[in-house]
């Protein structure tokens, strides 16, 4: 034991279990800074009057040309919903399988809830709202005119159940991918991270194109997601640590710093 009495022996488990959770409480601060952010980034879009003048580069009062163009409506508008299904069937099946490192299984069915939530809550919150699609507004050739949704208590007399963009959460409620595998694999998951905001950002385009939606109602869904995403990290965290679950190989961290102690350490 290199000296040390098992009396004395450093309990290396309940240090692992400090280090993961000052990790993950770190991960969580970081992801409401950033949900902090993209409010206030939110906020000064929506000041700026940038919805409109962008949606004129797309239409005028003949319409949107790109509304009914095969790569935006049949290929990203259509084929973007097919790919959202296709993505829900993996995650599913991975929640199936037995992994042998990686999250556990309970951990990835627990994202798999949280992108479903997100796949749930804005569609829901569309169909309480009265803001109309722009191509129903008078700028773009509709009958009702130009309301900012967020003069709540303002009706445009149209059709409305267009704020937020339900389309874009078919990319961006894929966050939970993410933040599943965060601890494990920080690299892949930046990449996932990266491909959810380009592919959000392609479907939230063709939908601006297309007149379905002005670039504020994507940028709302994102961050309905990502605040998702965040308050399902953060009621993970407030879980047991389980250290078969959480760490970058913070086991090889702590036995570095007591070196010559051999634990019998099996995962919880």
């Amino acid at each position: 034991m290199s000296g040390l009495s098992a009396g004395h022996r450093p309990d290396v488990r309940r240090d692992v279990r400090r280090d993961v959770r000052c990790d993950c409480w770190r991960d969580r601060r970081r992801d409401a800074w950033w949900l902090l952010a993209g409010l206030l980034v939110l906020i000064a879009w929506e000041a700026s009057g940038g919805d409109l003048w962008l949606g004129l580069r797309y239409g005028d009062a003949t319409g949107f040309a790109w509304r009914d163009a095969w790569l935006t409506s049949s290929l990203l508008h259509n084929g973007g919903r097919w790919l959202a299904w296709v993505l829900l069937a993996l995650l599913v099946w991975d929640v199936t399988r037995t992994r042998p490192s990686g999250p556990p299984r309970r951990e990835r069915l627990y994202w798999l809830s949280a992108t479903v939530a997100a796949l749930v809550l804005v569609p829901t919150i569309k169909r309480f709202t009265s803001t109309s699609c722009p191509w129903d507004l008078l700028p773009f050739g509709g009958t009702v005119p130009y309301v900012p949704h967020w003069w709540l208590r303002a009706l445009d007399g149209g059709p409305g159940h267009c704020f937020p963009s339900g389309h874009a959460v078919a990319a961006f409620a894929f966050f939970g991918v993410y933040f599943l595998w965060r601890p494990y694999r920080p690299v892949l998951a930046l990449a996932a991270l990266a491909a959810v905001w380009l592919l959000g950002g392609v479907f939230g385009w063709a939908q601006m194109a297309r007149g379905a939606h002005f670039m504020s109602h994507t940028l709302w869904s994102a961050w309905a997601c990502w605040a998702v995403c965040s308050a399902a990290a953060w009621g993970w965290t407030l879980q047991p640590v389980r250290l078969a679950a959480p760490a970058r190989l913070l086991w090889s961290r702590r036995l570095e710093r007591a070196k010559g102690i051999e634990p019998s350490l099996t995962p919880a």
